[in-house]
C-alpha cells in the first residue's frame, strides 16, 4: 500500500522544472509582498477579512487555500487588552522627604 501511495503522490510533490531540468522556484506572496514557501501556513488579512491559509499549487500555479476563518491571534477579544493605558500617578512626597 505504501508503494502505491509513493508512486501516486510522488509526482505531485516534485518540483516544477524548465525544459533544461532546472527547478522553477514556486512560492506564494503575502499581503506585504513577502515570499512564502509552498506548504507554509500563515494568517492573511485581505481587505479586513482575516483567515488562516496555506500556500499550495493548483494547476501549476501557486495559490492560497483557506484553512480556517480567522486566525489564532485574531480570535482574542481586543477589549481584554486596552491599548491606551492611563499612566500611573506618581507617588506624592512630602516637603520633608523631598528636601
Amino acid at each position: 500500500m505504501a508503494c502505491i501511495l509513493a508512486v501516486i503522490c510522488g509526482p505531485a510533490l516534485a518540483d516544477v522544472t524548465t525544459p533544461g531540468g532546472a527547478p522553477i522556484p514556486c512560492y506564494c506572496t503575502d499581503t506585504e509582498g513577502d515570499r512564502v514557501e509552498l506548504g507554509e501556513i500563515i494568517c492573511l488579512d485581505v481587505n479586513g477579512r482575516v483567515f488562516t491559509a496555506q500556500c499550495q499549487m493548483s494547476l501549476n500555479n501557486p495559490m492560497w487555500r483557506e484553512l480556517n476563518e480567522g486566525c489564532m491571534s485574531s480570535a482574542l477579544d481586543p477589549r481584554a487588552f486596552p491599548t491606551n493605558r492611563t499612566p500611573r500617578p506618581q507617588a506624592m512626597m512630602s516637603v520633608a522627604e523631598a528636601g
